[in-house]
């Protein structure tokens, strides 16, 4: 059967018309990003794709193909063996590569072969990148956002959770980031993902939203760790109407000693971690701070660090950046257990806020 091509621009709108997407790249290229939900069958591995190209610099082109084509063949085999066997006549796969469509197209000219309807789509993950570039800022704007604002340590992200086990739209951003947001937000043994992942978690999930209810989201900064967050959905949340979050400050120091537990664990990582406030704070402050957690005064510093650290500057920030803050529905906390953030999600749902602060 032949094989179809598609512009990466439709492919984006018809993603879920397809039974699988296949990423013929090479394992690192496919883990830097790939289309949601595509499996990764390799024409060429890391290894072979560096020999191939070494070999096109090095020797030629027509050496290099031969070679190239050779190694090809046995892991499409080796695709066909562990993958198709099963698959029925009416499978339709998308496949796709870097862009020029030769291992992509190998793949896709054996699937046709056989029979199945096989699509490529034009110009590869590089064309896809950009229709997703410009698809994610259209998709930011179509929705409608209420943004959960609350000084640190107020449980903005157990409310998010809360609020997604009782069905509500939800888009985690310090989730998808993998990061806490702030300088000490780092979670230690995990790396974020590239960029280019990042915004198609971001587009992903957005796709899969219902434009008519509310996605419920963090009032993040333009920065999650070391990732930027798109321009077109910052502006989308900035403009959102806003819940205030308040918890008892001894219960926000306790919350983000349970979120933090590493920082109680380590208290040589805790204290690495605070010099990098010193800039900001001085080193009579971040050295005060480190002979307290020295001391075993941790608890201490938690308060301390929210009281003169990140409320002063979390409210000057949410009030310059969120423009409907002023009228903020409150939703106030009383302790950080599950059941008062389950009650606060199920408020907020049925929209049986305290209402503006």
């Amino acid at each position: 059967m032949p094989v179809q091509t598609l512009p990466a621009t439709e492919a984006i709108r018809r993603l879920d018309e397809f039974h699988t997407v296949i990423d013929a790249r090479s394992e690192d290229e496919h883990a830097l990003d790939h289309v949601p939900g595509a499996l990764n069958w390799p024409t060429l591995n890391n290894a072979e794709r560096i020999s191939i190209g070494t070999m096109y610099k090095q020797v030629n082109a027509f050496e290099a193909k031969k070679r190239g084509a050779a190694i090809a063949a046995r892991n499409i085999a080796a695709h066909i063996e562990r993958e198709v066997i099963d698959k029925p006549r009416d499978w339709k796969p998308l496949v796709y590569c870097w862009r020029g469509g030769n291992r992509s197209g190998a793949l896709a000219t054996i699937l046709g072969a056989i029979g199945f309807q096989v699509t490529l789509f034009e110009g590869g993950y590089k064309a896809w990148r950009a229709a997703l570039v410009d698809d994610l800022a259209a998709q930011a704007r179509r929705h409608q956002y209420r943004v959960v604002c609350g000084p640190t340590g107020s449980g903005k992200t157990r409310l998010l959770h809360a609020l997604a086990a009782q069905g509500a739209q939800v888009l985690d951003l310090e989730g998808l980031a993998r990061h806490r947001s702030s300088v000490l937000g780092h979670i230690p043994g995990i790396e974020q993902p590239s960029q280019k992942r990042f915004d198609s978690l971001i587009w992903d999930a957005l796709r899969h939203s219902d434009p008519q209810r509310p996605v419920f989201i963090e009032s993040e900064s333009k920065k999650v760790g070391n990732l930027h967050v798109p321009e077109a959905l910052v502006d989308a949340m900035r403009a959102s109407p806003c819940i205030d979050l308040q918890l008892p400050d001894e219960e926000r120091a306790a919350l983000l000693m349970e979120d933090y537990p590493h920082f109680v664990e380590d208290p040589d990582f805790f204290c690495e971690r605070l010099e990098a406030l010193t800039e900001l704070r001085g080193k009579v402050v971040v050295n005060g701070w480190i002979e307290k957690v020295r001391a075993g005064q941790t608890r201490e510093v938690v308060l301390d660090l929210l009281k003169t650290h990140y409320d002063p500057t979390y409210a000057a920030s949410i009030q310059r950046n969120f423009v409907q803050y002023g009228t903020a529905c409150l939703c106030q906390l009383v302790h950080r257990g599950s059941d008062a953030l389950t009650r606060a999600a199920d408020a907020l749902i049925n929209e049986k806020t305290a209402g503006p602060k």
